[in-house]
């Protein structure tokens, strides 16, 4: 057990006793707890497979490569819109948590499976995006910009294309684009 989770869970200000019953499904699975991006998370030999995360309205059990389990109960739901691996189970009483705890285990060893047998999820790639009118006109217009955008991740590149995307009017996507310009140019990402 981490002292950084024991603290974690003690502080929270909701959702200890669900957080603290996950806990137990997965230290009973044999996984190894650490304490990453300010929460709960649990692998196997150095790979993730779960995390325990904590929203205003619930507390989830997050599985990293969600998308390749088979999910013969429908418990399993993808966190956003654009969420690709992840898929979470979500709770919002101890209860459900502990009638849920043989679904939980068996979830978890063939999350464990699938990271034994290496199989990785086929991310959509940033070229299969459409990149907003709004945006695309900037890039053609300014060759240091688009040198700029090509020179990102691949992760932060489709993060500033879902953002530019996100609004319905294109004054607002085109004001979005113009205030991220220096950011790009500076070679950060969207939450940099």
């Amino acid at each position: 057990m981490h002292s950084q989770v024991d603290e974690f869970i003690v502080t929270a200000q909701k959702w200890q006793a669900e957080m603290g019953r996950l806990r137990g499904v997965l230290l009973d699975c044999q996984l190894v707890e650490e304490f990453k991006w300010r929460a709960p998370c649990y692998t196997f030999q150095k790979s993730n497979i779960a995390i325990i995360q904590v929203f205003k309205e619930y507390c989830a059990l997050g599985f990293f490569k969600g998308a390749l389990l088979a999910d013969p109960n429908a418990i399993l739901v993808a966190p956003g819109e654009h969420s690709q691996a992840m898929r979470q189970v979500r709770f919002t009483a101890v209860r459900q948590i502990i009638e849920l705890d043989p679904v939980l285990k068996a979830y978890i060893d063939q999350a464990i499976a699938v990271e034994k047998a290496g199989l990785s999820v086929n991310f959509k790639k940033t070229a299969e995006y459409i990149v907003p009118v709004e945006f695309q006109k900037k890039l053609d217009e300014d060759e240091s910009l688009k040198a700029a955008f090509d020179a990102l991740t691949p992760g932060r590149q489709r993060g500033y294309i879902l953002y530019f995307s996100a609004p319905k009017q294109s004054t607002t996507r085109l004001s979005r684009v113009e205030k991220s310009i220096q950011q790009i140019l500076a070679g950060k990402g969207l939450n940099d």
